[in-house]
């Protein structure tokens, strides 16, 4: 784990606001100690959760996306920090990992220009690179017994997370994705754009289920795409669900859970299906945030459930004045996770 910046105990006293009274998580989640190793006090350590940072949007750029996804651990962990201990959901059960050290290929984009097919092609290179961090990192935590709550960064990291616990599981996991975009496009170099066909072409990824697709986003290639892969990936519409009300969304949460519990899977969560969430591909139209708490409550009350990935927000690109609500948002996401799935065993 050479590129992991851990998370210390004096970082986390850093953004905790102790207040007389309360418990903050801050005081109460689990940070590795300086010069032990990582690895076995994963394995020795009493949590189940272990919150992972990738500020990149390497990936988005890549994807012709608006960068400004890097920016949504610091809003997060922050924000996670500053949540009540208290009988409902508690700090202790959340081991704080650290980051993926991305500076140096962050500092490399900076004068890309994804217009530019060889800059595109660095782009994908450097997303190949961050690939294989994040998968190392995730199969290490999944085969210490834990479950990973990453935050991103771009969705191109779906790819790692999906190859980590497949390796440390010993066999292809499913994935249930809740997106406006199927990320399931042409293998072309990585991007934010193919993370789940990579890992289907790979074998790493064994079914998956895209929630909610847009159908105004959706290009008819990888809708045929899909319809050639039935049995291993399916989908539903947004519009379908909420515009024309052809179907229900308890329903076609059940329909999904059916199709991807069957062995371990993954639960995506992309923010950019959200409305007015600063995201790199913004929508106005969208599932409501009670929905998507409904969607990971659902979804992660299940033994089978791998990880949970919340990507693609990027609190750089809100107003100045709100910049902190991504950060406090998916703070609501992860303890959503951790309540529903605690006591599974």
């Amino acid at each position: 784990m050479e590129k992991l910046i851990p998370f210390t105990k004096n970082d986390l006293a850093k953004i905790t606001n102790h207040r007389s009274g309360e418990i903050k998580f801050g005081e109460k989640m689990v940070t590795i100690p300086k010069d032990t190793d990582i690895i076995s006090f994963l394995k020795s350590s009493d949590t189940k959760y272990v919150l992972f940072g990738i500020p990149e949007d390497i990936g988005v750029r890549a994807n012709f996306g608006r960068p400004g996804a890097a920016s949504a651990w610091e809003s997060a962990i922050k924000n996670i920090a500053n949540i009540q201990h208290n009988r409902f959901c508690k700090g202790s059960q959340l081991l704080v990992l650290g980051q993926l050290d991305v500076a140096e290929e962050m500092k490399e984009v900076e004068h890309l220009n994804f217009n530019n097919s060889d800059d595109r092609s660095k782009l994908s290179q450097l997303v190949a690179k961050i690939d294989k961090e994040v998968s190392h990192i995730i199969f290490s935590i999944v085969e210490a017994g834990k479950t990973p709550i990453i935050i991103g960064g771009g969705h191109n990291n779906s790819y790692g997370n999906i190859k980590g616990a497949a390796l440390a599981k010993g066999k292809p996991v499913n994935a249930i994705n809740f997106d406006a975009h199927s990320d399931f496009r042409i293998l072309e170099g990585r991007h934010s754009g193919n993370g789940f066909s990579y890992a289907y072409q790979e074998g790493f990824l064994k079914k998956y289920f895209v929630f909610g697709l847009h159908e105004n986003y959706t290009s008819k290639s990888v809708l045929d795409i899909i319809k050639k892969t039935e049995d291993r990936v399916r989908y539903n519409t947004y519009d379908s669900i909420k515009i024309r009300k052809e179907k229900d969304f308890h329903q076609e949460m059940i329909n999904a859970f059916e199709f991807v519990s069957t062995d371990p899977y993954g639960i995506e969560i992309d923010l950019d299906a959200l409305p007015n969430i600063a995201s790199s591909a913004m929508t106005l139209s969208g599932f409501s945030i009670e929905e998507v708490r409904q969607f990971i409550s659902f979804f992660g009350n299940n033994k089978n459930a791998a990880y949970i990935h919340i990507c693609e927000g990027a609190p750089d690109l809100d107003e100045e004045k709100n910049n902190h609500l991504i950060g406090k948002l998916i703070g609501y996401l992860v303890t959503d996770f951790i309540k529903s799935n605690s006591n599974i065993i």
